[in-house]
């Protein structure tokens, strides 16, 4: 191909042109850093005389994965289908499949989604007679992921804990945990690393074939790469040094996934001579905007220092507008994009609504549904947790690998086939005193006490699936073929079909939706590569579709999400929603307070500043109801970062602010405090009526006239609607609580200088 540079930068031109030895490129929040990477493929190729089949290209989602691999394709005359591009993920299944039984595994292992690891995990729990009050899952499964993010095994954790009595059952949890996956040969997705380094440094020659493959290595959004997968690509680089990784240390918002941001801040001391390119033009934003984000993230110390730009223009200034609670935050943002819809032509798809926690989605979703706007949540219920789709999976799994319990468990009784839970205690135990898996125990039914009246519905799960296994071994079937069995025998289908409702009915589209995601991929496998569609590999390519993978940017609708989600994401009109100290930042982040912890906090709201591409307004609310307390908290301290005049600012809460500024002043409540604030205004309890020094109370609050409204008046409430006022009564502040009957939601008590009730005519 010949190469244009002309439509590239300085900095752009240097990293596509290097070729040996590590670089590292700092690319900056919508600086071409995927243009780059694709063209430096293809000037390696073209250029340098690089074999296709050397180059690796790793990502961490399979959307970024499937553009780089559609921008490879496009550039790269001949050979694109031998260069590997594909997540840390996929690769790793890929080289498992192939050598997993020199580590004790059967080829054929399933991997387990966070449903089936709760499941095991509440079976481990169970099994040990703890309380499931007191020991959640969750937590379990959260402290294993971490040691397996930093690569140790169950020993080595027993070892380092046995002193720790309140830790020692983290231990023997992680060992159980760990032997029941290997007898259900089964991973988690944490093992498809850890397990791939492992095979690496037990099987010198497994690992020397690899790096004679990948000659060169190239790895994206390295910023949020964990101690496994920096391992990993060590391993991998270490034989050549031909490592380009691309990452911005701005944007490492995934410590609570593992994540390290040292592996990108201390790259060059972990692989000497490495030549080092900063990315800054942005292409992405207006000048305001990336002021605003530059303007915030200096105040961090522990990053690499760069600053975006543009010639894009100013652009609008950003807007803050402060809102009485969050019921009307979300009229405002709802009213806002219909204002933009009708009068500026923009598109339902040019939307999103950021917030830092999911609780925030819901006066959001209510208002969008109000107000008629069509609007997708990302990270709600993953279309492949549903039940109906759950529950055919299983099916596929068993068939795929028997030794799975957690799979044969679920289904075992759906539809159902008189087996109760005593016969199924029964087979448990025995598979456990035997050493084999339960489906082999279910063969074993006739010889097992107090099964008797179970064994018929047994033996005939038993022959399903035994069946369907011949029908997936056959070379002459098809997985629509399969899977169409499975519906038929087991009349999944027709009973939702005869229950004849609504919901019976949306269950039955998404089950069509399945068989379409099947035959697309049998087609993909047919058309677009040479190897054969698989139940394997398609249980595989379902298990690694991730929720962000599912975002169409086609769709018309407005995209609610959190600020993690939204990584990777460009939008022309951004909202990023409750702006406050204790929201955002997090109260855990200003509550037990570490420069770590904060400066993390200012990176997501980088983050979330750089998704915007032409307008970004930021909402605050006075008040905001929180586990059922109404809480008061200031705007978010990252507000007074971004200088005002790069602001407008608006309140519309109907209260008065300062009259030099609505924001107060907390840029001096430090970053260097590691454990408790220095403002004495802080505490580690959610700010209420009673606590919150920035509110005022009583009589300088209160209105000192009496409300338009008295008793027998019909009102109106943002969030409880219509009523009827049923008493008054003034305070001794002056203030009056008014008592009002409302049509939906019952009588309530209400202080009239909070309420806002509107009196209707």
């Amino acid at each position: 191909m010949s190469f244009d540079f002309n439509t590239c930068n300085e900095e752009q031109v240097k990293a596509i042109k290097h070729f040996e030895g590590p670089l590292l490129i700092l690319a900056g929040a919508g600086s071409g850093k995927t243009r780059v990477l694709t063209h430096r493929i293809a000037y390696l190729i073209d250029e340098y005389c690089v074999s296709p089949y050397h180059i690796m290209a790793l990502t961490f989602t399979n959307k970024a994965a499937n553009e780089m691999r559609e921008r490879v394709d496009k550039i790269v005359d001949f050979g694109a289908e031998a260069i590997t591009v594909g997540t840390f993920h996929s690769i790793c299944v890929r080289i498992l499949r192939r050598y997993i039984d020199r580590l004790g595994y059967d080829r054929s292992f399933n991997i387990y989604d966070a449903d089936d690891q709760k499941s095991l995990m509440k079976d481990i729990i169970k099994r040990r007679n703890l309380d499931p009050k007191k020991f959640k899952e969750r937590t379990f499964l959260s402290a294993i992921s971490n040691q397996k993010n930093i690569l140790k095994t169950p020993k080595e954790y027993k070892a380092e804990v046995a002193k720790e009595f309140n830790k020692r059952i983290y231990g023997d949890i992680y060992e159980d945990y760990q032997n029941r996956l290997e007898q259900n040969n089964a991973l988690d997705f944490d093992d498809l690393i850890m397990l791939t380094v492992k095979l690496f440094e037990e099987n010198p020659d497994v690992l020397d074939m690899y790096q004679e493959r990948y000659q060169f290595l190239m790895v994206d959004e390295y910023q949020d790469t964990n101690h496994a997968q920096f391992r990993l690509i060590h391993l991998l680089a270490k034989k050549y040094g031909n490592l380009c990784v691309v990452g911005d240390d701005d944007q490492s918002i995934y410590k609570f996934r593992g994540a390290n941001i040292s592996n990108i801040l201390d790259f060059e001391k972990f692989f000497p001579g490495t030549e080092v390119i900063k990315l800054e033009q942005n292409y992405r934003s207006t000048k305001h905007i990336l002021d605003a984000a530059n303007n915030v993230i200096a105040n961090n110390t522990h990053r690499k220092a760069k600053a975006l730009w543009t010639d894009k223009g100013e652009g609008e200034p950003i807007k803050h507008v402060i809102y009485f609670n969050e019921y009307e935050e979300a009229a405002g943002v709802a009213d806002d994009i219909s204002h933009k819809i009708s009068q500026n032509g923009c598109s339902y798809k040019d939307f999103a609504i950021l917030y830092r926690t999911n609780a925030q989605s819901r006066p959001f979703e209510e208002k969008l549904v109000l107000e008629g706007i069509p609007y997708r949540i990302v990270g709600a219920i993953n279309f492949y947790s549903r039940k109906e789709i759950k529950d055919l999976l299983c099916y596929l799994k068993t068939v795929n690998n028997p030794s799975d319990d957690i799979s044969v468990k679920r289904i075992i009784n759906i539809p159902r086939r008189g087996i109760g839970a005593a016969s199924i205690s029964r087979i448990s135990e025995y598979a456990e005193l035997h050493g084999i898996s339960f489906y082999d125990a279910l063969k074993d039914v006739d010889y097992i006490d107090g099964c008797s009246r179970a064994a018929r519905g047994i033996n005939s799960f038993v022959g399903l699936i035994e069946n369907a296994k011949k029908i997936a071994e056959s070379p002459s079937c098809s997985l629509i073929e399969l899977f169409d069995y499975i519906t038929e025998v087991t009349g999944y289908i027709k009973d939702l079909e005869n229950e004849d409702s609504v919901e019976a009915e949306s269950r039955l589209e998404n089950i069509e939706s399945l068989i379409n995601k099947i035959k697309q991929y049998e087609d993909d496998m047919e058309n677009l590569t040479d190897e054969e569609a698989t139940l394997n590999g398609l249980l595989e390519n379902i298990a690694l579709i991730s929720d962000i993978d599912n975002v169409s940017e086609d769709t018309e609708q407005v995209l609610l999400m959190t600020l993690h989600s939204s990584k990777g994401l460009e939008f022309p009109n951004v909202y990023i929603c409750g702006m406050e100290d204790g929201i955002f930042p997090s109260g855990q982040s200003m509550y037990n307070l570490s420069d770590e912890d904060l400066q993390e906090e200012r990176r997501l709201c980088y983050v979330g500043i750089t998704r915007a591409m032409e307008t970004l307004t930021i909402t605050s609310a006075r008040q905001r109801m929180r586990n059922g307390e109404t809480c008061f908290n200031p705007p978010s301290r990252f507000i007074n970062e971004i200088p005002r005049h790069l602001l407008t600012e608006k309140n519309n809460s109907g209260m008065p602010t300062s009259s030099s500024s609505s924001f107060t002043d907390l840029s001096s409540f430090g970053a260097s405090q590691s454990k408790k604030p220095r403002n004495k205004y802080f505490s580690t309890k959610p700010m209420t009526m009673d606590n919150n020094p920035f509110i005022k109370k009583g009589a300088d609050l209160a209105s000192s006239s009496k409300p338009d409204y008295d008793v027998g008046d019909k009102v109106y409430h943002i969030k409880f609607g219509t009523g009827t006022v049923t008493s008054m009564k003034q305070l001794d502040s002056g203030d009056y609580e008014v008592g009002v009957e409302f049509s939906k939601s019952g009588p309530r008590k209400l202080r009239s200088s909070f309420a806002k009730l509107l009196k209707q005519e």
